[in-house]
């Protein structure tokens, strides 16, 4: 396994480098997306690119955990979370 992980500015500038875009304007459409997602999925959209990559909002019930440094059981409220599914093509190209 991989021990390296790609940092948003070699994203940028391996994408810039690939589509021959200036960085900052990879750098705008990156942030642009990621903010665009983010609202969407607040709101309680699903946003899908097929293949790729699916997010959602989920529900999270209430539960009991633990504390682990005391292990004193500790109320877990309800709240919200975000799922994010690998679709077919990522999952074919890790295999």
């Amino acid at each position: 396994m991989a021990d390296k992980s790609i940092t948003k500015t070699e994203l940028v500038a391996s994408i810039a480098s690939a589509t021959g875009q200036s960085q900052a304007a990879v750098s705008g459409v990156l942030d642009s997306l990621f903010s665009t997602v983010a609202e969407a999925v607040a709101k309680g959209s699903k946003v899908s690119i097929p293949g790729w990559l699916s997010f959602e909002r989920v529900a999270t019930s209430a539960r009991t955990g633990r504390n682990p440094q005391t292990g004193a059981e500790i109320k877990i409220p309800a709240g919200q979370r975000v799922k994010v599914t690998a679709g077919s093509k990522l999952k074919a190209a890790v295999k």
